[in-house]
């Protein structure tokens, strides 16, 4: 070979490899200076396999407009976006046209995006649901698709809990899916009962009984209960479990459906109860800043006995504490009954999560919503992150969480169950209804000023 052509082989060679140690990271001096030789003394031989060899040509898309699928949830313990991101990546795989953008907000982040984007009218295309009030507003705005003439038939009849089925749907239209569904009800640390001198496997049944215990644990120097007020939310649990432990069903239905009120006994009752929970003092200092997130911690860390919560809060618990593991030696029981109340024992507030489908998603998003909710899916779920009791038939038999199964006898066994009232009424009367019940909270509200405030906004909404 031509000297000033060998010369200049031997340059390129070398900023060759002088490029790939420099992208690829540091190596050995020697074994780089082995390497630069090896090149050089093989480059004629590279040269020519290089001018005889064709360039392979990139192998065309078969799939013209890549189908784009906006998902908002929000499950945002590590173990559950891990698990919803493997379920979107099975799909794509399946799917290759197909692309899932997953948008991951922490609750209430969640309902100020998700307002601001039905105000603009361009939802996404699935997004975190738990049916309801709220939801039937957005149906009502065309915010909405109906998915009924794909739901009905054999995808309904694999979905074993129908009430929940109902709450995302109305006038035989259904605008998303139920995946899973619980009760509210009493968690609790075993271990800080017994350090009380409380039996951890017989928890109160009365409410009489709760309160006495609640004063036990306060004696003992533990904080009896903490709740994430700041987000109200958590709170409005208590006034609502009340509600039903004093009126049962009857009482909510005739001030839903205006034969009733929000100001009958039964509601003034419930907060009369829970004002006298609160005089007991038994929530940890600063509670009413508390996110539920804050307020979990304080219970995954040991720091309070007890806290009132979903099916969901083994996890967050768990997550949120310190270690990361959370109270082991766990509890649950459910709400204590009043005593003299109207309603069952076996009455359950409860609810779940689920997936609404926007009024532009493509057939595509649909799909993929009836594929979560396989049972083979919701069974894995169970198995490798633990999340609440599954709506597929199928999969509610590979239960075997201890505390989930409770949660699933009482969600399964409700005389009445009522749906969070926060979602179950439209907004501005579930709003209402978290605020006036912060107030209680704060002392800055009688029982009968929370009950007006509620039937002040079911009034304007409700009469209509």
């Amino acid at each position: 070979m031509h000297k000033r052509l060998k010369a200049l082989l031997i340059l390129l060679l070398a900023l060759s490899v002088g490029l790939l140690v420099a992208c690829g990271g540091g190596g050995d001096t020697a074994d780089t200076a082995v390497s630069e030789e090896n090149s050089v003394a093989e480059a004629p031989a590279q040269e020519e396999a290089v001018e005889s060899e064709p360039v392979a040509e990139e192998p065309a898309s078969d799939c013209g407009d890549e189908v784009e699928i906006e998902w908002w949830h929000i499950s945002t313990a590590e173990a559950e976006q891990a698990y919803w991101q493997s379920k979107a990546d099975e799909f794509m795989a399946e799917n290759p046209c197909v692309q899932i953008n997953i948008t991951v907000l922490e609750n209430e982040a969640f309902k100020a995006r998700l307002t601001t984007v039905m105000q603009s009218g361009e939802p996404p295309d699935l997004f975190q649901s738990w049916g309801g009030g709220v939801l039937w507003e957005y149906a009502e705005a065309g915010l909405l698709k109906d998915i009924s003439p794909v739901f009905k038939g054999e995808w309904q009849d694999s979905i074993a809990a129908t009430a929940a089925q109902e709450l995302f749907g109305r006038n035989g239209e259904y605008y998303g899916v139920p995946w899973e569904w619980g009760a509210v009800g009493m968690y609790y640390n075993k271990d800080l009962f017994a350090q009380a001198g409380l039996d951890p496997e017989s928890p109160p049944e009365t409410w009489t009984e709760f309160l006495d215990t609640v004063q036990v644990l306060k004696d003992a120097g533990i904080t009896p209960i903490t709740v994430g007020e700041g987000d109200k939310w958590p709170g409005h649990f208590w006034w609502v479990y009340l509600a039903i432990r004093n009126g049962g069903e009857d009482a909510f239905l005739k001030a839903f459906s205006r034969d009733g009120a929000f100001t009958d006994p039964a509601f003034v009752k419930a907060g009369e109860d829970l004002q006298d929970l609160i005089a007991l003092e038994p929530f940890p200092e600063g509670y009413l800043g508390f996110s539920y997130n804050d307020s979990a911690a304080t219970f995954g860390n040991g720091e309070a006995a007890m806290e009132l919560m979903g099916q969901w809060h083994q996890n967050v618990q768990r997550d949120s504490s310190e270690s990361g593991e959370g109270v082991q030696n766990l509890g649950w029981f459910p709400f204590p009954m009043v005593e003299g109340g109207a309603g069952n024992a076996s009455d359950v507030l409860g609810g779940g999560d689920g997936t609404a489908v926007g009024k532009d998603a493509p057939e595509e998003a649909i799909e993929f919503l009836r594929y979560l909710t396989q049972a083979e899916n919701q069974i894995q779920a169970l198995e490798d992150v633990g999340f609440g009791p599954p709506t597929a038939a199928g999969a509610q038999s590979a239960i075997t969480d201890p505390i989930q199964s409770q949660i699933l006898e009482a969600r399964n066994g409700a005389a009445y169950f009522q749906l969070y009232y926060d979602q179950f009424l439209p907004p501005s009367v579930g709003g209402a209804v978290n605020d006036a019940v912060e107030q209680l909270f704060a002392g800055v509200v009688t029982p009968e000023e929370l009950a007006q405030q509620v039937e002040d906004a079911a009034a304007i909404e409700l009469d209509q």
